[in-house]
């Protein structure tokens, strides 16, 4: 919840609302599209959904700093590390640089939400119920069907399951080892620095706030807890 519910983070919900409304309806001209494949679908809301992110960082005036980059291939699982609701935004804003396609990997309950559950149907996230067994199933069909047709997919997940306000990172859920396994992806780390739920509370800012954000090699699926572990305390070893 915020701890500050001022003029300020009234005026930042209303532009986030009002602009989201508005990508809906763009993101649902795709998602309805009756003569459009899957491959330039995911294309297409992929671009979308960074044109979204790139005005939001814009109006809160924030800076992304990268130190590493994505890789040049494609069929790659990005493990998030996940503290705050610039995440997604800033990480489009990265993935665009690349011009990269791809999915977020989100629970159910966020699709079921009346505030922003269709802005993440209709950009082409793909849901997950953990608690349901034939919901499970579905969901891996669901994404190798997806890989067999789109060439140049990624996943993008938050191996965590949900945002930790914790020092460092919690234990990683099985989703995404289970899906780079049974999809052959590879796997790369990376690590959003800070608290940013806190520069995201005070935004928009006058002068530039930085985020920063690391981006690793190729790891294991098998050993993906321990080596995004070691990842990210290198990082943090740094300063």
């Amino acid at each position: 919840m915020l701890k500050q519910f001022n003029l300020k983070n009234i005026g930042k919900f209303l532009f986030m609302i009002e602009l989201g409304a508005k990508y809906i309806q763009i993101f649902k001209k795709t998602f309805f599209h009756p003569f459009i494949t899957l491959k330039p679908a995911y294309e297409r809301l992929s671009r979308d959904r960074q044109s979204y992110s790139q005005q939001v960082i814009d109006f809160l005036n924030i800076d992304i700093q990268v130190t590493g980059s994505l890789q040049e291939e494609d069929k790659i699982l990005y493990a998030i590390n996940h503290r705050s609701l610039l995440d997604i935004i800033v990480m489009e804003s990265i993935f665009a640089q690349k011009n990269k396609n791809g999915a977020w990997i989100a629970k159910q309950e966020l699709f079921d939400s009346p505030i922003y559950g269709k802005f993440f149907e209709y950009s082409g996230c793909i849901s997950v119920d953990l608690e349901n067994k034939k919901g499970l199933l579905k969901f891996f069909k669901n994404i190798k069907k997806t890989f067999a047709k789109v060439d140049n997919m990624n996943i993008y997940m938050f191996p965590e399951g949900e945002r930790y306000n914790g020092e460092g990172i919690t234990t990683f859920q099985s989703g995404a080892s289970k899906i780079a396994k049974a999809n052959k992806l590879k796997v790369v780390p990376i690590y959003i620095k800070g608290k940013n739920e806190e520069l995201f509370e005070n935004a928009p800012y006058k002068e530039k706030k930085v985020v920063e954000v690391f981006i690793g090699d190729v790891i294991s699926y098998e050993t993906l807890e321990e080596e995004y572990t070691a990842f990210y305390k290198s990082i943090e070893a740094k300063v």
